[in-house]
């Protein structure tokens, strides 16, 4: 499984539910707690406006977006750091995934259990990031007894570096609003702590078009700021992703939606994974490859072909600017404005690459 984001949350929440509308997965979905036992796999296109303007540029047979992938794992329930409700299981499967994608009851419906007997969102949240910190001061304590044993340089500097992520945790601090420096980084990897993942809160709301006044949506917007919350329904969602773009729209429109929000979402996931794009055409095919950011030009083409990083020459870069003004690659090196990169460049968000290796070219 390459990058992918979890989604989490309390039983009943609209996991399952979210995942089928971004992905069309046909996950199940019903109103009784881990309903959701082997978690479901999705993989969710991005959109996206460059890709539509190259395309129209380039005139491609085909056109192959960035994508995401999406992993709905069961509901965590109070004491599941101790094994309740199938914890450990669930636990061990967040760990998994890069990223976190934290869906928040904000609807009322009395046909629907809450396993807490009413939703309540910030308190919900909390009761998820609890279980989250007291696994991750277990698997710490583990990690801290290792490394007393070691009495080397390294074993010391890792221990200091652990102490530094005991106090937040005894502080109800997350890992990730910890600092440490990339040598830190290599020692006690916080990647690998669930509160060391980058969270996105998903405020899952009535299926009114009336976002901002969901008390619920409010509250989590005062508590984590409003860029890390996303409002949306996904019951409404899931149904309007059967439909044809014209469709959907309209009827959004009509239940007083000014914008769609499954797109946005997908958006603020690739970003949350920390992925950049970048595009290739060629054999009449433009695709565009999801990158982690600071992705060498090297490691780029390996995504495409193995011998295309051992035998690489070189990355040839346009821009999207000059393809406007000279759409085709012999014009392109006429006017001097392909640009030769090594293997150590580093590719940026929207770069075209034309990739020369010794056996061919992509």
């Amino acid at each position: 499984m390459g990058l992918a984001a979890g989604i989490i949350g309390l039983p009943n929440v609209g996991k399952s539910t979210l995942l089928n509308a971004l992905c069309r997965a046909g996950a199940q979905t019903a109103n009784y707690p881990f309903c959701t036992i082997e978690k479901n796999i999705g993989t969710a296109r991005v959109p996206d406006e460059m890709l539509s303007q190259l395309q129209a540029l380039l005139a491609p047979q085909e056109a192959i977006p960035a994508t995401v992938e999406i992993v709905d794992i069961a509901g965590l329930v109070p004491g599941a750091s101790q094994g309740a409700g199938l914890g450990n299981r669930f636990l061990s499967e967040i760990r998994e995934v890069d990223a976190l994608v934290h869906v928040v009851r904000c609807f009322r419906d009395e046909n629907v259990s809450h396993v807490q007997g009413n939703a309540d969102p910030l308190r919900d949240v909390e009761l998820i990031e609890t279980e989250l910190a007291l696994s991750d001061l277990e698997r710490l304590q583990k990690a801290m007894a290792h490394s007393k044993r070691d009495f080397s340089p390294q074993g010391r500097k890792t221990q200091a570096a652990l102490e530094k992520l005991e106090a937040a945790l005894a502080a109800g601090k997350s890992v990730s609003s910890v600092y440490f420096s990339e040598e830190e980084e290599q020692l006690v990897a916080p990647g690998e702590y669930l509160t060391g993942k980058p969270v996105l809160f998903v405020a899952n709301v009535d299926e009114e078009g009336l976002y901002g006044e969901n008390p619920g949506y409010q509250a989590l917007c005062r508590r984590f700021g409003a860029e890390r919350v996303l409002p949306l329904s996904a019951k409404l969602e899931a149904e309007c992703a059967e439909l044809e773009q014209e469709e959907r729209t309209e009827f959004l429109a009509q239940l007083g939606f000014t914008e769609d929000c499954l797109p946005r979402l997908i958006e603020a996931t690739f970003r949350l994974l920390g992925l950049i794009r970048f595009y290739t055409f060629a054999n009449n095919k433009l695709r565009a490859w999801e990158i982690p950011h600071g992705t060498d030009a090297v490691t780029a083409a390996g995504k495409i072909h193995t011998d295309m990083q051992t035998g690489f020459i070189r990355a040839e870069i346009i821009e999207l600017a000059d393809l406007k003004k000279y759409p085709s690659l012999p014009e392109l090196r006429k006017q001097g404005l392909v640009r030769s990169e090594g293997k150590d460049y580093q590719l940026r968000d929207g770069d075209l690459v034309h990739f020369l290796f010794s056996g061919g070219h992509k």
